[in-house]
């Protein structure tokens, strides 16, 4: 549920809300790594196609490449079951970094802070996939910034939907 303050007279609000949901494909295998906590973090570079047709008729990609960063037990996971070219959906929060070059120019650029993902494609993509493969990745108890919901279950592929109401069947996906 999204709230809206509406301000009085002489009140300053600055609006925030920083969420992005992606899919795509890894651009290299995971880097797992330790922080000197111990914590793990995950590095890993994400690529997502759009697909579009020109005024020409011709159909055209953009291809958006962008790095990404999880810490803790998901970052083991990512670690482990996932490599370059596998897909994956993560959702989290756009975060700029900044550094000095060793040139002593001023660097940035912006990272993906993964915060959930899920697993995407058939349990025949991968051999080694957890149980549960297409579900989400299990709740981390490392300090993450209290976003902890699950999304449920997706339904089967029973023709029945929970609520009793019948739901779509193999034979009813166009892909």
């Amino acid at each position: 549920m999204i709230s809206f303050l509406v301000p009085t007279k002489g009140d300053l609000v600055m609006a925030s809300f920083n969420k992005i949901i992606m899919m795509g494909n890894l651009t290299r295998d995971p880097q797992l790594s330790y922080l000197p906590s111990q914590t793990p973090v995950v590095e890993f570079g994400l690529a997502s196609t759009h697909s579009y047709r020109g005024a020409d008729g011709q159909t055209r990609e953009d291809v958006c490449f962008v790095d990404c960063r999880c810490y803790g037990k998901r970052a083991e996971t990512i670690s482990k079951y996932f490599q370059k070219g596998k897909p994956i959906l993560i959702e989290g929060r756009l975060q700029l970094d900044r550094w000095e070059a060793q040139d002593g120019a001023k660097r940035s650029k912006h990272r993906i802070f993964v915060e959930n993902f899920s697993f995407v494609g058939s349990k025949s993509d991968t051999n080694n996939a957890p149980s549960g493969y297409g579900q989400q990745a299990p709740p981390s108890n490392s300090n993450q910034t209290g976003y902890e919901q699950q999304a449920p279950p997706p339904p089967s592929n029973s023709g029945q939907m929970d609520n009793g109401v019948p739901g779509p069947t193999g034979d009813d996906i166009p892909f």
